[in-house]
């Protein structure tokens, strides 16, 4: 790969999907990209490279950032985030919304569904008086092909094996060819929809509960910055915000503060424990 390509797709994935991949990132371009090309009936990634440029081929754009996405997740991953929704953030929530019982939570880069799902489950175990609120789950991702296999919702062995507890499985799952299918009954409604956090998204409405984990980590501050605000933005005032273990909105966003009583990277929107104070 000449250094021009190198630096003419890694300035193409920043533009589009926030990725930032640095120096020296030739062979994990090679390793994904090249069989991408060879799929378009190109010999590798000179051909890509001219082909990006041209525009002649509407879908390469889109499937060399599918190609370079990252969609690694596992079910109730990092497991204290899940712990503190059960025990602190939905009782709060709960308590707040118990007059319009309707609960909404975003789900911001949902990979292959399990964080979602995850969630319906911890509703269903723990908290059996939400049975007959209006409860939606919006769950996005950059990529199609993620994003159908979250809406499709089948896992095999091992995927099932990561961080769900057996009884879940057997109570949520069925076995099916492929390995598990989640059961149709979970009574929460999940919108599947393709986003990109670059982009606008006020249409997607207003949320109690906002997950965005692990992948900021990847953009560079700037753009960091700028999710981080917009995402206030769509976040009652009661919001909550939770980001990835390693991530935080500490040096890079005002319009947040550490939610109390909370180890993981959780937040609440800025100003809020000022005017709880102020009401009491």
């Amino acid at each position: 790969m000449s250094p021009e390509d190198y630096r003419y797709i890694t300035d193409f994935l920043l533009e589009t999907t926030g990725l930032s991949l640095g120096e020296n990132k030739e062979y994990l371009l090679e390793a994904r990209l090249i069989p991408l090309a060879q799929a378009h009936g190109m010999n590798g990634i000179q051909d890509l490279v001219l082909s990006l440029r041209s525009g002649i081929d509407p879908t390469l754009r889109q499937d060399v950032m599918e190609a370079m996405t990252t969609n690694e997740s596992s079910f109730f991953r990092d497991r204290r985030p899940f712990d503190e929704l059960k025990n602190s953030i939905l009782p709060d929530i709960i308590a707040e919304r118990s007059m319009t019982q309707k609960l909404r939570i975003w789900c911001s880069a949902c990979s292959h569904g399990q964080e979602p799902y995850s969630i319906v489950m911890t509703l269903r175990e723990h908290f059996p008086e939400l049975a007959d609120w209006n409860i939606q789950i919006v769950a996005t991702d950059l990529c199609t092909k993620a994003l159908n296999r979250a809406e499709e919702g089948v896992y095999s062995q091992f995927e099932v094996q990561r961080g769900l507890p057996v009884q879940l499985l057997m109570k949520y799952f069925e076995q099916c060819e492929q390995g598990w299918k989640i059961k149709s009954d979970s009574g929460v409604n999940i919108q599947w929809k393709r986003l990109n956090l670059l982009e606008d998204f006020k249409h997607l409405g207003m949320f109690d509960i906002v997950f965005c984990r692990n992948v900021l980590i990847y953009f560079k501050p700037e753009m960091k910055k700028d999710i981080l605000n917009r995402v206030s933005e769509q976040m009652h005032s009661s919001g909550v915000l939770l980001l990835g273990a390693a991530e935080t909105v500490l040096g890079i966003s005002d319009n947040y503060s550490k939610l109390s009583g909370c180890q993981s990277a959780i937040y609440q929107l800025a100003g809020r424990n000022v005017a709880n104070q102020a009401i009491s």
